[in-house]
């Protein structure tokens, strides 16, 4: 057996599943707007595929032992659907396919599109051609008409193109960064410890914990009782969700909290556990801080100020700040591989890294002229090319720093990326129609960031160091995991909407925001600015404070994640609390033992809903029915 653990059989497992993830991603997500398994950290349809993969590799280890899978193969599984996954996820791919045809088929007298922005689309990137569009926004037909694969295959092969060569830069600066966040720093990486433990030894000495199967257990009754509830009302709800508890405050200054939902996920509890106290505390803290932002506006008379407190802006700001502070904090490091990659002499030896650092600046480097290239062929100026991904990957390097330290169970950061921060720093009529127009298309992969592909890469590199997966080879295997995740994407997507019609989906938010920026033109947004500057600022404070004092509780983590505060928080900030609280308590009463002990409970709160709840995703995908969505949002 390859002691890499990349092998022919576990390579086709992943290829054969990627399709097969991809439809149910893009059918319960578009189709039924449900359950959602991209909007989190660790998607819960690539575990539960593990789930399904270790009992018939265990009744294989029995049966044959040749064709049982080790460790290493089920991680390289786990790993392809991870990739292909967050390719197709409600961030990325969902977002930048609705784009190709909107503005061509709602094109109206009334909102001028054709005279306003048509001109500076691409045709390469674009389909025009109404009969090709019709099946797609009025549905009842079928993708599978040799004139309708050929028109789409035209946009497509660009766009996957730059899809691939996006996240491959991310890769080779995971590269980079690899050795000070896993060896030196020894960042948590939380989020892997699930599949980690469910593969080790088979899945045997996971699945014989008596204590996981206890917390297995009630939460897949409470999840089969309230899957009766969804299709039958009479039988009773077990727990709550999604109760907003704002309605509570009426009196000034307090109704100025808004929606505040109190909403308690076994599986976030059970995630939330597996997080380091500080950053679970800082996370639910930092939620509650943001509210009393609110009231503090509200005091003050300025709650009306349109977009105050800018949660978003702060946010921003937070995720760039971790990401220059990151540099900053390892430029020693940083400055040995520059010395490695010029040819001077250096101490760090690259030997055993997934590839030399010299290759890696030189791929992330044609990467990166390859990407701007591209944009600027869209019709975008040099410099807002070379600044946007600029930003995108500070942010990108922010958002993975945060996971990796964290693990947080979910990270948003609705319509915050270089589309927005460019025009709130230079206004919109300095950019020009060319340069609005192809900065629309950055709305594709910077709509929320919460299937992020680059953490989950990086939690690759984590894998390989944990267990001896060949990191070289995995390399290669996450860039083909991209490509197959990207056609499958595509194949998935308009599958389901020629059978169901789309009525814009995602893509109206770019193009109304387009025409708003063309037929308005503004000034440089400077309180957003302003906003920015002080989630930064912040952000250097609070990482300040943590270096020099040890009691220092509040994680500048906990403060970027907590700040889109129309979304992620509000899910899971009452949840994180309980956990908080139970760490806190175990570690108080019984110490690092018990604590040990517990986890493979909280592991259990998590395996139990993602199987139970896969499973209703399941039946309701055969039956052509909704089911219950254990995950609501």
């Amino acid at each position: 057996m390859n002691k890499s653990g990349i092998t022919l059989r576990s390579v086709g497992i992943g290829l054969i599943l990627i399709p097969i993830n991809c439809y149910w991603i893009m059918y319960t997500e578009m189709v039924w707007w449900a359950q959602f398994p991209t909007t989190m950290s660790l998607f819960f349809n690539v575990i539960f595929c593990l789930a399904v993969i270790i009992p018939i590799n265990l009744l294989f280890r029995k049966l044959s032992p040749k064709l049982c899978l080790d460790q290493k193969e089920l991680l390289v599984i786990y790993i392809m659907l991870c990739m292909a996954s967050a390719v197709a996820s409600h961030d990325n791919f969902q977002v930048l396919i609705p784009m190709i045809g909107h503005p061509f088929w709602f094109d109206t007298p009334e909102n001028e599109w054709r005279e306003t922005f048509w001109e500076y689309i691409p045709n390469w990137l674009s389909i025009r051609d109404k009969r090709i569009l019709t099946g797609y926004y009025e549905g009842q037909t079928s993708f599978y008409n040799i004139e309708y694969i050929k028109a789409w295959i035209k946009p497509a092969i660009p766009w996957i193109g730059f899809t691939t060569v996006l996240l491959s830069v991310m890769i080779f600066i995971n590269v980079i960064l690899r050795r000070q966040w896993i060896e030196r720093e020894k960042l948590a990486y939380p989020i892997i410890q699930l599949p980690l433990e469910m593969t080790r030894n088979y899945g045997i000495t996971f699945f014989k914990n008596k204590t996981f199967w206890i917390a297995f257990g009630i939460v897949s009754i409470i999840d089969i009782v309230n899957g009766f509830n969804y299709l039958y009302p009479s039988v009773p709800l077990i727990g709550f969700r999604s109760r907003d508890i704002s309605y509570l405050f009426t009196e000034k200054p307090w109704n100025a909290i808004g929606w505040t939902p109190l909403s308690i996920y076994p599986f976030v509890v059970g995630l939330g556990f597996l997080m380091p106290i500080d950053l679970s505390f800082s996370c639910w803290f930092f939620y509650l801080f943001r509210k009393s932002q609110r009231l503090f506006g509200s005091l003050a008379g300025i709650h009306s100020l349109p977009g105050f407190p800018y949660d978003r802006q702060q946010s921003l700001g937070a995720y760039i700040g971790l990401s220059i502070f990151a540099i900053w904090a390892n430029r020693h490091y940083f400055l040995e591989i520059l010395r490695k990659v010029i040819g001077l002499r250096s101490d760090i030896d690259d030997s055993k890294e997934p590839m030399s650092y010299r290759m890696a600046v030189i791929l992330a480097l044609i990467g990166f002229v390859f990407l701007c290239s591209f944009f600027v062929n869209a019709g975008m100026s040099i410099w807002v090319a070379i600044s946007a991904f600029g930003i995108y990957y500070a942010l990108s390097t922010g958002i993975t720093r945060m996971r990796a330290e964290s693990g947080a169970p979910a990270h948003d950061l609705h319509f915050m990326g270089p589309d927005y921060m460019i025009p709130a720093i230079t206004g919109t009529r300095v950019l020009g129609a060319s340069n609005l127009t192809a900065l629309s298309y950055f709305f594709a992969f910077n709509r929320a960031h919460r299937s992020h592909p680059m953490p989950h890469q990086l939690e690759a590199f984590k894998l390989c160091e944990r267990t001896g997966l060949d990191s070289k080879g995995i390399v290669f295997i996450m860039i083909l995991s991209v490509v197959v995740g990207g056609i499958s994407s595509f194949w998935a997507y308009l599958t389901d909407v020629y059978r169901f019609g789309s009525g814009g989906s995602f893509a109206w938010q770019p193009y109304n925001r387009l025409q708003q920026w063309l037929t308005y033109p503004s000034p440089p947004d400077y309180i957003a600015v302003v906003f920015m500057g002080i989630g930064a600022l912040f952000t250097f404070f609070l990482m300040f404070m943590r270096m020099k004092f040890f009691w220092w509780q509040f994680h500048a983590v906990g403060y970027a994640v907590s700040g889109a505060d129309d979304w992620c928080m509000n899910w899971l900030w009452a949840s994180l609390l309980i956990s908080t609280i139970a760490k806190w308590i175990i570690l108080r009463q019984g110490g690092i033992r018990t604590h040990r002990k517990a986890i493979p409970f909280f592991l259990g709160l998590v395996l139990g809903e993602f199987v139970i709840g896969s499973i209703w995703s399941i039946i309701g995908l055969s039956l052509g029915i909704r089911t219950f969505p254990f995950k609501d949002w």
